[in-house]
């Protein structure tokens, strides 16, 4: 009997399109390549600086609660995508391998992780405000409608069901 299955699940494919996501575009290198490289008024330049949203970094010249809540929303963008493509009932009640609700749960756990890691995230800031909350979480939603689909496209070929 083997220990691990062969077959790949849509939640664990989405959440590593997630982690390899948020770990390379939100390095502390691409992300100041992003800001120091692109025109964020054009389109593939404001695209490249979003992909660098959920950063996380090492810096020392910002406080150590603003490092740890940066660091957080990046983590948690990981943890809920995984748990919203567990909840979401679309891949779940998907009959066959790589049907297109398999797409769009991924996709939208994905802007439901960007919204709710921004959210939770803000409530740790030195002084969190409720509009600074909500416009935290617009901007993680929209990074999730933007980037999401790649998810969506990770979470596609996962295989759900049993043998």
């Amino acid at each position: 009997m083997a220990l691990g299955n062969r077959y790949k699940t849509a939640p664990g494919a989405g959440t590593l399109a997630a982690l390899v996501l948020v770990l390379v575009f939100g390095s502390p290198w691409y992300s100041d390549w992003a800001l120091e490289n692109t025109d964020p008024e054009t389109a593939g330049g404001w695209w490249l600086r979003l992909l660098a949203w959920p950063h996380w970094s090492f810096d020392t010249d910002d406080s150590l609660r603003d490092v740890i809540v940066g660091d957080l929303k990046a983590i948690l963008v990981v943890v809920l995508t995984f748990l919203f493509l567990v909840l979401l009932p679309g891949s779940q009640l998907a009959r066959a391998r790589g049907t297109i609700s398999q797409f769009f749960a991924g996709w939208a756990a994905y802007i439901f992780a960007g919204g709710f890691a921004a959210l939770l995230a803000t409530l740790f800031l030195s002084n969190p405000s409720l509009l600074g909350a909500f416009r935290a979480a617009g901007a993680g939603a929209s990074y999730g409608l933007f980037v999401g689909w790649i998810v969506g496209l990770a979470s596609l070929g996962g295989w759900r069901g049993t043998r």
